[in-house]
């Protein structure tokens, strides 16, 4: 009952709240990064939602947009900026997926959206992630978020849709502030997040 009805209703309370109280924020936050050379503020990409429906998560950006001579973009820790590097460690980058959650295409808990091109890479294990609504936080988030593995951050995912409840949500939500104050797991050693998802062997 909770998984197909409570948790859909609870997720659109949190966000509209969430998004009220914390407007003053973000406002703030948009202000910055125009401040500090951010020609665009939010940051926009196709992701892959329940049932691999494909939805555009936003969030604030926190890489410039800088190319090399070809016209490619420079590599992600050269173009993350000081104040990306403390929007990704106090996780206000994520705010803007409030608006993900209220449209239906996110969670507040669950596994996080992951790129459309990984769609064929996932052996059918890893397939299961994507049947519940991938969250702004969930149980890999806060069990090593980038620091861990590809293999273990999908068996963390598919251990969530397999054990979903009100109480776990409860858990992570709260895991999840004590992470964000302690700032742990923002990246693999030597990436700007972690490196790009090429298959299990």
């Amino acid at each position: 009952m909770y998984n197909h009805f409570f948790k859909r209703i609870f997720d659109l309370l949190i966000a509209i709240i969430a998004a009220i109280v914390l407007l003053p924020v973000m406002l703030i936050v948009m202000l910055l990064l125009r401040l500090t050379g951010h020609k665009r503020i939010f940051f926009v990409q196709k992701r892959v939602g329940r049932n691999n429906r494909i939805f555009h998560l936003i969030k604030f950006r926190s890489m410039t947009e800088a190319t090399d001579a070809s016209g490619k973009l420079l590599p992600d820790d050269i173009r993350l900026t000081s104040f990306g590097k403390t929007l990704r460690k106090t996780s206000l980058d994520e705010l803007p997926q409030l608006i993900n959650v209220i449209k239906g295409d996110m969670s507040i808990i669950g596994p996080r959206p992951l790129l459309v091109e990984y769609l064929p890479l996932y052996n059918e294990e890893q397939k299961k992630r994507h049947l519940v609504r991938p969250g702004i936080t969930g149980w890999a988030q806060v069990n090593g978020r980038n620091a861990i593995s590809w293999e273990q951050k999908f068996e963390y995912d598919v251990w969530y849709v397999n054990n979903q409840s009100f109480a776990l949500d409860v858990k992570i939500f709260f895991l999840t502030i004590k992470n964000i104050v302690k700032a742990e797991g923002i990246s693999q050693d030597g990436q700007a997040t972690m490196k790009a998802f090429t298959g299990s062997k």
